[in-house]
């Protein structure tokens, strides 16, 4: 998938791309799924949720800039899989579910594979995780109405935030904090599950 696949469609980060091929993507899918496990596709995980397209995991890590000593927040922690490239990555995660089920087994899965730097939270990350707060980088991976400002609050002086916008066909967009102020950068369409909660779609 790595070879073949990511860096043939323009993924330059080697830190990424290293990560990519250390966490085992197929311990994060169904059973049933595994087969699929390396295909450039989304995979459903059960209760209308799905595993990310493996190229665009590998471009919102390579838009968050991560370089190894960083505070970072996900927000929709589904399967656990973007969480333990975050934590192949980042110095601390917070991972941020609000379905019940999902984040109990991202839990499970993530202990099994030794991963420590790592902790799932049940919640609503679409209004942060204050009480760890500031990060360095924020990725929300679910499709939101709009920037949430809370999550904007929540990043520190140069932090980094990745986050699907929009209606089908979705816009990722990048925010950079610089002190008070804030730059927007359109990273091109995607496509993801709704945020739910506070700040989703009703």
């Amino acid at each position: 998938m790595v070879r073949a696949g990511l860096r043939g469609r323009g993924i330059k980060d080697e830190r990424v791309l290293a990560a990519m091929e250390r966490v085992p993507r197929e311990r994060f899918i169904p059973e049933s799924f595994r087969a699929a496990a390396y295909a450039d596709r989304p995979l459903p995980i059960g209760l209308e949720q799905t595993i990310s397209q493996p190229l665009m995991v590998a471009a919102m890590l390579e838009a968050l800039e991560l370089r190894g000593e960083e505070r970072v927040l996900e927000v929709g922690a589904g399967s656990g899989y973007l969480a333990a490239l975050l934590g192949e990555l980042a110095r601390e995660v917070i991972a941020v579910e609000i379905i019940p089920e999902l984040a109990a087994r991202a839990r499970q899965t993530l202990a099994e594979l030794g991963v420590t730097n790592v902790r799932v939270e049940l919640g609503d990350g679409g209004v942060g995780y204050p009480s760890a707060a500031p990060y360095d980088a924020i990725v929300v991976s679910a499709g939101a109405p709009d920037v949430p400002f809370e999550l904007l609050a929540e990043l520190g002086p140069a932090g980094r935030l990745v986050i699907p916008v929009g209606r089908e066909p979705q816009e990722l967009v990048r925010m950079r904090r610089r002190g008070a102020t804030f730059s927007r950068e359109s990273l091109g369409s995607c496509s993801f599950v709704p945020l739910t909660g506070a700040r989703g779609w009703e």
